[in-house]
């Protein structure tokens, strides 16, 4: 009899033949302008925007942040990659029976925090204990609601001046050829810290989580016009949300991996482990897919914010076959496969 698998949680390639064929395929579907079908970040039923997000990262504190930061910033993040804007939390705890109560207040602390700091209240929650040895240490189950962005229409009329518009969202499937790719920021942080932290390889001296709230740099990148797609390269890093995309869209990718931020100190680390930076986590990162003729201008106001500061266009969408081509440092042409799993387990 099959069995669950680490990598069923992970957010590449396996994890969605396991949800196709293991989890959806079984549920009755919500009517609604996004839904279950397109595995976006949120759904959208009658103008609410909507998402949960399970978090499990071991160890609960790390160089950066924490499961209680992590939990507010990963909700709040997917409720605002897809154009909208975030109003309340609802907020889940499952904990160990035996746990240290100042545990439980360390991270319920930062969920206090970073939910004042992005402006996003937890209006509502639910709390379970299971027995010792059952659970390890704690599992945040942090919900979200939201509704259309106030500068999401001005923003896709602008794209659609210059190209049709499929979504009235900032969906996966928006893409079109010619439309060009940004991300953020320095890609890998979250994974490399984390794991360095967990397994004490001494990098996290010199690299912090990224986790941080988006809502904020989100709105500044929409006010700018021409962002038809968004999305946080979490579980499966910039690799899976690339290729996610091409899927979705039906489009091809170049990009140039000489423009991909990505910090010297984690590609050494990702050297030495044998992983791929592109392929791991983040957790205050997006990635924006915008019209051509208007990516100078989102691209300045992502750099004019504290969390954007570090973005670079990245490539370009492209007519053919749904691949991801990586131009290398070296002037060589692959093809950026989708991971099967995240290399590096229980980052969030």
């Amino acid at each position: 009899m099959a069995k669950v698998l680490m990598n069923h949680g992970a957010g590449g390639e396996l994890m969605q033949e396991f949800l196709s064929r293991h989890v959806v395929r079984h549920f009755h579907r919500a009517a609604g302008e996004v839904t279950l079908d397109s595995m976006d970040d949120s759904a959208v039923v009658d103008g609410i925007v909507f998402t949960i997000d399970g978090h499990t990262v071991k160890p609960l504190f790390f160089p950066g942040g924490d499961i209680g930061s992590i939990s507010v910033s990963g909700t709040v993040n997917d409720i605002s990659v897809m154009g909208a804007e975030p109003l309340a939390l609802g907020c889940s705890l499952i904990l160990e029976e035996g746990l240290d109560v100042d545990v439980v207040d360390r991270a319920m602390e930062s969920v206090g925090r970073v939910s004042r700091e992005c402006g996003v209240p937890v209006a509502t929650g639910d709390t379970k204990v299971m027995e010792s040895g059952a659970l390890d240490q704690m599992v945040v189950s942090m919900s979200a609601v939201g509704r259309r962005s106030p500068f999401l229409d001005g923003n896709l009329e602008a794209a659609s001046a210059h190209r049709p518009v499929r979504d009235r969202w900032c969906t996966d499937s928006n893409l079109a050829p010619g439309d060009a790719i940004i991300a953020s920021g320095y890609m890998g942080d979250h994974g490399v810290a984390l794991l360095s932290f967990r397994e004490g390889y001494g990098f996290e001296s010199e690299v912090s989580s990224d986790v941080a709230p988006l809502n904020g740099m989100i709105a500044e990148c929409l006010k700018a016009g021409g962002v038809v797609s968004m999305k946080d390269p979490t579980r499966g890093g910039l690799a899976n949300t690339l290729n996610e995309w091409c899927s979705k869209s039906r489009v091809g990718m170049e990009i140039d991996q000489r423009s991909i931020p990505v910090r010297e100190s984690v590609a050494s680390a990702c050297d030495l482990l044998g992983i791929d930076p592109l392929s791991i986590g983040n957790e205050g990162k997006a990635v924006i897919g915008c019209v051509p003729e208007m990516a100078e201008g989102v691209l300045k106001a992502l750099r004019r914010t504290r969390e954007g500061r570090d973005a670079a266009i990245i490539g370009y969408a492209t007519d053919g076959p749904g691949r991801v081509i990586l131009k290398t440092e070296v002037g060589g042409r692959r093809i950026l496969e989708a991971p099967s799993g995240d290399p590096v387990p229980r980052i969030c």
